[in-house]
Formats: C-alpha cells, structure tokens, sequence
C-alpha cells in the first residue's frame, strides 16, 4: 500500500506540479489517481472533460472550451446531441445487440442507405453492399481482406498492396502495414508482407510499383493525419486507369474526409465516375461519438467473398446503426452541406487574416469543406497548447500542421470566437 501511494504520488509530480494550485486541482488529483492503471499509449495534457454540448466542452473545474477537434473528426453534428440522445434512450430500452447471426430491424436498413444515399450523392458509381464493424481500422481491415480475396481468385501471388506516403489507415497489424510512417511501425515489424508505396499526387512513383501482384491500392481523397493533403483530380483518375490495367481493387479511404466532411457526403464524390473506387471505407461521423465502422463494396468484390470470410461480434449493432441511420440522414442533406461549404469559407478567411499578421510561421492553409490545416514553418505544439490553456481545442496533424475538424453544424460566431483564440495564441507564443 505504502509503494502503491509513493508511486501515485511521483506520477502526480511529474504529471502536474509545476505550481501549487495545478496540484491542488479536481483534475490533477483525478488524473494522478488513474493515471498508474492506464497503459501508456496516449501523452494527454492534464485536463479531465465531464460536460459537452455542441461544439462547447466543460472540465472538471466547470472551465468552457470552444471544441475545434470534435474528437478527432467524430461529433459532426456535435456533443451531446439531443436527437442521438434521445434514440440511443429509445433503442437501449427496446434491443442493444442480438448479433449478427440473426437480422434485425437496423442493420440491413443503414446497409440500404448507406448505398442509395451514396448513389444519390454522385459517389462509388458501383457501391452495392455494406460491411458493419465498429471502427476505422476494422473498416480499412475488412477492406484489406476482402482484397486479398479478391486478387488470390486469380492467383495465389496476387496479394501485394500500394499505400502511400503521409497517408494513416489504422493501428491495427493490417492497417497499420499500410500506414507508412516508421514511428508507428517500427515497434511491431515485421508487418504485413507485400506493401509498396509511392508517393500521392504522383502517378509515375505508382507506375514503378504496381504490377500483376497488386491486389489493392489504398488511399485517402484528403489525407488527414499526415497532414491534411487533397489528391489531385488528374492523379485520381489515373490512379482509376491503372488499377484496371492490372486487376487491382481501389480502395478510398474516408473515415476521416467522408460523411460530409469536405462539404460533400464523399470527397470522391467531385471526381468523374471513372475515378471511383471498388471499396469505400467509413466510421468515424458515422456515429457521431458511438464506435461505428462501415465498409462498402461493389458487386464485383461481393461475388469473390463466402460466408465465413469475415465477421464481427458487435459490428452492426441496432443501436449503433439506429444512430448511424440519423446521422446519416442529416450530412447527406444537400442544404447542410452547403452550410458546411459557408462555415468552411469563414475559416479560410479568417485563417487568412492570420496567416497575413504572421506570415513568417504560417507556411500554408489547405483543406476542403471542415478539414483544414495550417501548416507552420515549425513545431505547432506550443500554440496548440497555448490555445488550450485560453479556452480553444485544435490538434495537429503531420508535417507541422495544425488541424480544424470541428462539428460540421458548429455556429458561425464559434468559429469566429474560436479563431480570435487562436489568434491571441499565436501573438502570446510568437510576439515576445
């Protein structure tokens, strides 16, 4: 008991005492208590969230912050939402999970819409049917597999995969393969065998990898985590053209840029149909906070998989198709899509306002609809945390950006608010 106490303690000290009053806080005490009993697989800053509503949080010291992370892309129509709160009551209280052994009133209807939706939406011309799982990586798994299926029905060494550079499809061993970054892999090498990668927006550096043995090609519209990267149109339907010459399953991934995101339900939905992919990829929006994942296929993909090639436990539950059903409906709506593109305008004005007072750190602003990044010309820690500390939640993402991906309802004045922020945050880090 007594060594259990000191090492509580140490974790305390080295997690929060920088003054006395951080160490007298709710949430020091709260953090250092649980601290010992969670694996170390996240660095989080000493602020535990009890309250959100909208695009606002709450932590334990009643302390209110303007939300621009959304949890990482997921809230998309905000904390707490009084709909979603209401289904999940409803469906709670009538049927959670019955497996996927048997139907149920849910499941086969978000499938249904998830495919007339993206039909509707001028996406996947050829989307026919739908896997549910529970999260990105499980999405982008079941993906891998299926294209691996796929390519072994022609022959037994059709099983190799292209990823990108920049590009993240999960931690799981088979999306984390096709997450090129050494930081991530190194620690669980060897990976998968057979994953090439070449370089986005760049179809000679494909050309030098693809071949007869590629099963699959795997890539984000807008890449997220590596550092918010849009593909070209040009390199998306050359892309298209090479997998069809050597048989290879296209796979998007847009667990991060889908479901209304980039200002459209896909963001392959601006693309000309013959850049559409064989296997689209979803989770994230999908359930606005409840862990939902989706995969979508073609008839052509369909008819290589059998019963028994995959499968879930909780995947495809009621409640979380309930849910996904609803928010489905919402960011399908072309008239909130169009509010996404204003809201998105805003942001880009704003940031270029700031850009125009600290053009010597500000190297870029990319993105579409509500994910977009500033890049710096350095490490954007020190502002994101200043920006934390004075009520505003952004993170980063790859090669020094800082990411916007707030709820795609988020109120125009927040934005506003949020950015003036984040503009007192770059003058107190920046202008000594």
């Amino acid at each position: 008991m007594l060594q259990r106490t000191t090492f509580v303690q140490t974790v305390q000290k080295r997690l929060f005492c920088n003054s006395r009053a951080v160490c007298k806080s709710s949430s020091a005490s709260f953090v250092a208590e649980v601290d010992p009993y969670t694996v170390t697989t996240y660095s989080r800053p000493p602020i535990v969230f009890t309250k959100g509503e909208g695009c606002h949080l709450w932590d334990m010291e009643g302390k209110k912050y303007i939300d621009f992370s959304a949890g990482i892309a997921v809230t998309a129509l905000g904390h707490s939402h009084p709909e979603i709160a209401k289904i999940m009551y409803e469906q709670a209280t009538t049927l959670v999970h019955s497996s996927n052994l048997l139907y149920n009133q849910w499941t086969g209807e978000l499938s249904k819409q998830l495919v007339s939706k993206t039909l509707e939406s001028g996406g996947m011309k050829n989307a026919s049917r739908v896997f549910m799982a529970n999260s990105g990586t499980e999405a982008n798994e079941a993906a891998l597999k299926f294209a691996r299926k796929y390519g072994k029905s022609f022959a037994d060494n059709k099983i190799e995969f292209i990823t990108f550079e920049n590009s993240f499809h999960g931690r799981s061993m088979g999306s984390l393969s096709v997450t090129p970054n050494p930081k991530y892999q190194k620690p669980f090498a060897p990976l998968i065998p057979g994953v090439k990668v070449a370089k986005p927006n760049d179809i000679k550096s494909v050309e030098s990898v693809i071949s007869d043995k590629t099963c699959g090609v795997i890539i984000e519209p807008v890449q997220g985590e590596g550092g918010i990267f849009p593909m070209n149109s040009d390199f998306m339907v050359q892309l298209r053209e090479l997998c069809n010459k050597h048989n290879a399953l296209l796979i998007y991934d847009e667990i991060q840029c889908g479901l209304g995101r980039s200002g459209r339900l896909w963001a392959h939905s601006k693309l000309p149909e013959s850049a559409h992919p064989d296997i689209l990829t979803m989770a994230k929006a999908l359930g606005n906070g409840f862990p939902i994942g989706a995969t979508m296929v073609t008839e052509e993909v369909e008819k290589a998989l059998k019963v028994g090639d995959h499968g879930t436990t909780y995947g495809g539950n009621p409640l979380g198709a309930r849910i996904g059903l609803y928010v489905l409906d919402k960011v399908s709506d072309p008239e909130f899509l169009q509010q996404v593109e204003k809201k998105s305008e805003l942001f880009k004005v704003k940031l270029s306002e700031l850009s125009e007072k600290f053009p010597d750190q500000i190297k870029d602003i990319r993105g579409e609809g509500l994910l977009l990044g500033v890049e710096l010309n350095q490490d954007p820690s020190p502002v994101v945390k200043k920006a934390r500390e004075l009520g505003l939640l952004v993170i980063t993402a790859g090669n020094n950006v800082i990411r916007f991906v707030p709820a795609l309802n988020i109120e125009d004045s927040d934005i506003i608010d949020g950015l003036d922020i984040l503009g007192n945050a770059f003058q107190e880090t920046f202008i000594k």
